[in-house]
Formats: C-alpha cells, structure tokens, sequence
C-alpha cells in the first residue's frame, strides 16, 4: 500500500483536488474570486510535491510504471497547468463554471499522467481517451459563441477517428504477437506486412493528437473557437503529453521495426515544418497564428525523435518545458487583451509598445524563443533537438530544418514589427493586468530566458532522462 501511493503520488494528488472541487460544486459552492486562488495554491503545492518522495516501481503487473524521467515530464505538465490558471485567471474569474473546467482539466491531466506511465496498450488507450474526451468539453466553454460549439465538435470527432484507428491498431498488433504488455511485445515483432500496417494505424492515432501533417486540419479551428484556457492547454499539455509517449513507444516498443518507421518519421517530420510554416505566413487571427506555428514546432520534436538514445529523450523534455514557458507567454498576453477588449487579430497588436509595454515585452521575448533566437531558451531547445537529429539523420535532413527555423523567422518576426514598428492612430488601450496573470507572465518571461542560460537545466534533465 506505501508503494501504491508513493508510485502514484501525482495521479493520487490530482484525483485529491477533482474530489475536493466536486465537493465544493456539490456544496455552497464558493464565488470566483475566492476559489481561483484556492486552485491556483492547490496546483502549486501539487507541482512542488512532484520533486519529493519519488521511486522508480511498477505496479498492477507491470500495467503501471514510473521512474525518473516519467516524474520530470508529470512534473512540467503540472507546472503548466499552474502557469494557466495564472495567465488566463481573467477568463477564469468571468467563467460561471470555474470549478467545472478544473474539473475537466484535471481529469484530462489525470489521464496523462496515466498514459506517460502505462505498461500495456490497454491501459494507455482508456488513459488516452480520460486525457481527450474532457478537452472537448473545455472547447465548447464559451457557451454563447458558435465557433465555440463548432470548434468543440470538430474535436470530438477527430478524436473519435483517432480513437477508432488506434483501436483497430491495438487489434492488428495482438493479433499478431498474442501480447499487449510493452515489455512483451519487442520480442513478438517480426517486421510483418500485418504488423507494419498495424503500427501505421498506432502511429496515425498518435499524430492526430499531435496535428502532425496531414493529420492537422482539426487543430486551426479548434484553437480559434476554444477559450484560451482550453488551447493553451491543447498546445502545451496535451502536445507535451503525447509527444513524450510516442518517443517511449517508437524505442521501448517498436525499436525492432526502426528501419521501417525512421523513413516515415523523417518525412513526416520535414512536411510537418514546412505546412506549419507556410499556413502560419497566412494568419491574422492570433490564436490560428499560434496554432500553425504550434504544427511547425512539432516537425522539430519529430526531428529530435530520431533519436532515441538520452540524447534525443532529454532533447525533447527539455524543448517541451521551453515550448511551455514560451507558448503560454505568448498566449497569455493574447488572453490578457482578448479578456479586456475582445481584439484576437494580429492587426490590432500595431503600435502597443506605445499603450501597454510590459505585454509587449512579454510577447516579443514569447516570439523569439519560438524562432529560436539567441539568447533565450528557444534558441537552445532548437540547438538541442537538431543535434540530436543530427547523430543519427543524414546532413539534408538537418539542412532542410535549418531553412525552416529561417522561413519561420518572417512571421514571427511581423507581430513583433506590429508591436514596436507599425504605427497606429488609435493603439489598443492600456490593458489592465491582474496580479495573477502578470505574475504568470513574469514566470514565463523568466523561464524563457534563465532555461537558455543556465546550463545546468539542460544538464538535469539529461541526468533525470538517462
């Protein structure tokens, strides 16, 4: 029993505060204002008790595992679930259903958790639907916006597609190795026709959830019509999530078929970069800007997924915590304004260093780490995740990336250019930024540039991974 709850210390944690805001729905319930802070505290403590009382173990025969590298990532999911409830706290005090949508994103965090530490394909699969199914209700937050609806049911079907061919995966794969366990099924693959096409099925499942191209037409819209809350969630949880798991299911799992897979991987990875790119040249609403730019980012996590010695694992982990503190800056800021003058397009951020510096700021140091310019953390994840690549791709692969990172430099480049440069008679007003969001955005701000220049960050994640 010590094992079970020292084992399952972050799923135990979460599952503690589900409880305890169910009780308080069920209850006299409490206003906004009072309980935002009581979530935001509860999140904190959970993300600080993630660094104690840890042991690598498996439990229910062999269906559950954790170890250290598993812990590191559980630990950066949950700090930014914290980071969210600070950055979009405006939206969250407006909402008339705080505690439902906590509710449902820590249901959806539960299912992570279990998915990053699953044993067997059964497990991960009803861990994978817990972690998609609430998101969908998240989408649909925004009660009296239509795009809301329409972005929610544009979720729960891809995520039905993805959940039929990942189950018809499972099958194929059973069918054939007569196993389901992780540690079982290396030594049952042969390489097959029947099994080759299996895994294409598991790898299609995976690269919806990961809008990988061309499995991304969903994500653009979805993004556009959830709140803020619920795509900053979808870009840096759930992404950060799955990516995690396929790396650990292409090299504990399938490493026997690596020669079939890597080709795939390769080319997937580099039309991934080039699409994100090109559709994020095209956006004027913010979010889809971030959403396309968010498809791009992931070609380089592919490209890191190549290889999968620790390089190439602490590679991913580290740009994934990079990812989370740049991405959540970057939308922070966009829910800051969005929350107080309704303006979602890139046109209306003309001149507001003029009105509102601090967000601007923060916004341009989100878009730098993004494009991966020096010195801030972007720079080195981008650093990190082609080196890794690099020991293990041919020197083309490598190039065509290098091009991208340049190609990417033009639109994230023309929001900062909007913000500082381009003129505008009438600038958004000065934006009030409450003390939770604005120390949120300070954290990020932060994180952002002392990721990049302390080296040690790199080096423990390294050490956690291997």
């Amino acid at each position: 029993m010590n094992d079970l709850f020292i084992l399952m210390k972050a799923e135990m944690a979460v599952t503690a505060i589900i409880f305890l805001l169910l009780f308080i729905k069920v209850g006299k319930g409490m206003k906004n204002e009072a309980l935002l802070p009581l979530i935001q505290t509860l999140l904190l403590v959970n993300f600080i008790a993630g660094f104690f009382f840890n042991k690598p173990g498996h439990l229910f025969g062999d269906m559950y595992h954790t170890e250290q590298g598993t812990v590191l990532l559980k630990n950066i999911l949950s700090l930014a679930v914290y980071l969210i409830s600070l950055v979009c706290a405006g939206w969250l005090k407006r909402t008339p259903h705080l505690a439902e949508f906590f509710l449902l994103m820590l249901s959806a965090l539960l299912g992570m958790f279990l998915m990053i530490s699953s044993g067997n394909l059964l497990i991960f699969y009803l861990a994978l639907e817990l972690s998609s199914i609430p998101v969908a209700a998240m989408a649909n937050f925004d009660l009296d916006k239509k795009r809301s609806s329409e972005g929610a049911m544009k979720m729960i079907l891809s995520s039905a597609f993805s959940s039929g061919i990942l189950l018809f995966g499972i099958s194929l794969i059973y069918g054939t190795t007569g196993t389901i366990n992780f540690a079982s099924l290396p030594a049952q693959l042969d390489g097959s026709a029947l099994q080759v096409l299996a895994f294409i099925f598991l790898f299609a499942a995976f690269a919806f959830k990961l809008s990988v191209v061309p499995f991304h037409l969903w994500t653009a819209d979805v993004y556009e019509g959830s709140p803020i809350a619920t795509t900053s969630f979808l870009s840096v949880v759930s992404k950060g999530a799955i990516a995690f798991v396929l790396l650990i299911v292409l090299y504990h799992v399938f490493r026997p078929m690596y020669e079939t897979w890597i080709i795939l991987l390769m080319g997937l990875s580099i039309i991934t970069m080039v699409v994100g790119n090109l559709f994020a040249m095209r956006q004027q609403n913010i979010k889809r800007f971030l959403a396309y730019s968010s498809i791009a980012q992931v070609g380089f996590i592919l490209a890191a997924m190549i290889n999968g010695g620790p390089a190439g694992f602490a590679a991913v982990a580290y740009f994934i915590l990079v990812y989370t503190f740049s991405n959540l800056a970057a939308f922070g800021v966009a829910a800051v304004i969005a929350s107080q003058t309704g303006k979602e397009n890139v046109d209306d951020y003309k001149g507001l260093y003029q009105t509102n510096p601090f967000l601007t700021w923060i916004m341009a140091l989100a878009l730098f780490s993004l494009a991966g310019i020096p010195p801030t953390a972007g720079f080195f994840g981008k650093l990190f995740l082609l080196t890794a690549a690099g020991e293990e791709a041919a020197y083309w692969f490598i190039t065509i990336a290098a091009l991208n990172m340049i190609i990417s430099l033009y639109y994230y480049l023309r929001v900062v250019r909007a913000m500082f440069i381009d003129k505008n008679e009438n600038p958004l007003p000065p934006v009030k930024t409450g003390p939770a969001e604005k120390l949120g955005l300070i954290i990020c701000g932060a994180g952002i540039v002392l990721a990049g220049m302390l080296s040690w960050v790199y080096d423990y994640i390294y050490q956690m991974i291997k």
